[in-house]
């Protein structure tokens, strides 16, 4: 049976697949974004139509660099398009003393609460947040990991020190590669099956670019899951992000169907990844 929801046709949910999206939006702190100081409900219809309108409409999203004052805004929305019940879990940024990591206001001078990383689930969810060791100069970072007990799934999003000057800034990746070891402890749940994404700021294995420290760090996932966009033995994928991929979906290995990375998305400089999955 279909149901029209909203004007928009919307499928019943097959228990027997799952389909996941993570997108790092650029809304918090960039201003060279064009979703920087975009409101709430600009912020919840824009991921809600490349949720929506894609080939793979996802029943997990992972979110990087989104706010928190946007979270109810976004779950309204995803329930009143697509007449299914949606749980979102999200973790606000801590600055290195403590303080929430604000997102400028919107337009209008409105508050939008703290730059944040969530996981929006379709369905009924647990969610736990897992800190992650973090260079003690700069922003915090975690983990947020949605248990789905419906699907058996535990799905883990994040967004990983960026390797900047002013964040992991020490020659080997020191804090990303203590993080990715981290996730991939975090990731494991008896009886569950792991997906793990987001914007993790290192290149591929086997990419050719990128500090050599970072493409080690991330060799361990690899070994474990699939990643979305890999094309066999060769552990890379298509650019995400001005030439380099450092957006991640990874899951359990011969579970991929389908991976679709949407290179016209331009309201934020990384683009949206997509995967569905055989459970």
């Amino acid at each position: 049976m279909l149901l029209l929801v909203a004007g928009l046709l919307t499928a019943p949910a097959r228990v027997d697949q799952l389909s996941v999206m993570t997108w790092n939006v650029c809304t918090g702190t960039n201003s060279d974004c064009r979703l920087y100081r975009a409101s709430s409900v600009e912020l919840a219809e824009t991921i809600g139509t490349y949720a929506l309108n894609q080939p793979v409409k996802p029943d997990v999203i992972f979110l990087q660099e989104f706010c928190t004052g946007a979270t109810g805004t976004l779950k309204s929305w995803l329930e009143q398009r697509t007449g299914r019940r949606w749980t979102i879990g999200s973790w606000g940024l801590l600055a290195g003393g403590g303080a929430p990591y604000a997102c400028h206001p919107d337009r209008l001078g409105r508050p939008r609460g703290a730059q944040s990383i969530a996981v929006a689930v379709a369905g009924d969810a647990t969610f736990k947040i897992h800190p992650l060791p973090a260079p003690p100069w700069y922003v915090k970072r975690a983990a947020v990991c949605a248990t789905v007990p419906a699907r058996k799934v535990h799905a883990c999003g994040t967004h990983l020190s960026s390797g900047a000057q002013y964040d992991d800034r020490q020659p080997g990746a020191p804090y990303r590669t203590r993080q990715l070891k981290r996730l991939l402890e975090l990731a494991t749940k008896p009886g569950y099956r792991a997906i793990i994404g987001g914007d993790l700021n290192v290149a591929p294995p086997d990419s050719g670019y990128g500090s050599a420290a970072g493409r080690r760090a991330v060799v361990p996932f690899y070994r474990a899951y699939q990643e979305c966009d890999q094309r066999g033995a060769r552990r890379t994928g298509r650019w995400t992000r001005e030439g380099k991929k450092l957006d991640y979906l990874f899951a359990p290995k011969g579970t991929v169907r389908r991976c679709h990375v949407d290179r016209r998305v331009t309201l934020s400089d990384h683009k949206p990844v997509y995967v569905k999955l055989a459970l």
